[in-house]
């Protein structure tokens, strides 16, 4: 029988109850680096557009 006051560590606690599953860490890295992406992304379609758009009008 499992003793309900003993105490477990945070380490034991990520080995058993939590493997397998994206730690909170893991989670806001992963989006912060979805956010940087797609940010440099649309950054860059802007920039090419705007380049696009000069060139047009230097030879019209």
């Amino acid at each position: 029988m499992r003793n309900p006051f003993r105490r477990t560590s945070d380490a034991e606690l990520a080995a058993t109850r939590y493997s397998g599953r994206e730690s909170a860490t893991e989670k806001a890295a992963r989006k912060r680096l979805a956010d940087h992406r797609s940010k440099g992304i649309a950054r860059a379609t802007r920039e090419g557009e705007a380049w696009e758009e000069r060139d047009r009008k230097r030879f019209r």
